[in-house]
């Protein structure tokens, strides 16, 4: 079966990254890894079945993990970028209902999904070591599949698709080089 979560709650995440800068003239190129913890980030998806009822399933997020190249321009206080790479949304678990009877699976699993990551985002760097940004990334997961083991629904295959997230994110950074630029 599939089903499209049709969750668009917001969620607050929170993290760190690290990276690395290198610029050329107006041309800054880069790298950065993120790691971002979520806040009661359940997704939760309904299906209709004739002749069983209304279906639930309902994933557990818990972290995001990414890792992209980075490109822009900068003016010396200001730089201006996209980004591109891949990332990874960890679950700790999945739980399949039915919302008819109320009889329920759930499996702890600890795995993850994978799937690529576009962004763009504006940078200022304020003091001689530090900045701040804003930016936006998209992250276009693969679809996920789960086979209840046991129970009403033992045997059948679930899978969740349009799985993506998207993140508007605001953050401050310490620069390492030591003067006010990229």
């Amino acid at each position: 079966m599939n089903f499209n979560n049709g969750n668009n709650d917001g969620v607050f995440i929170g993290g760190g990254q690290l990276g690395f800068n290198w610029q050329v003239n107006y041309f800054v190129l880069g790298f950065e890894a993120e790691f971002d913890g979520l806040a009661n980030n359940n997704n939760t998806g309904t299906v209709l079945i004739p002749t069983v009822g209304a279906i639930q399933v309902t994933a557990n997020n818990r972290w995001i993990t990414t890792a992209a190249a980075r490109f822009g321009v900068t003016n010396g206080y200001w730089l201006f970028y996209g980004k591109a790479g891949g990332g990874w949304v960890g679950t700790d678990d999945f739980t399949v209902t039915n919302v008819t009877t109320g009889a329920s699976a759930t499996v702890s699993n600890n795995n993850s999904n994978s799937g690529w990551l576009v962004g763009a985002g504006i940078e200022w760097a304020f003091l001689p070591n530090w900045s701040t940004k804003l930016e936006y990334d998209f992250l276009g997961l693969n679809s996920r599949s789960f086979t209840v083991p046991a129970g009403f629904f033992a045997g059948d295959t679930f899978t969740q698709s349009n799985r993506n997230v998207q993140m508007l994110k605001v953050g401050v950074n310490y620069l390492f080089n030591g003067s006010r630029g990229y």
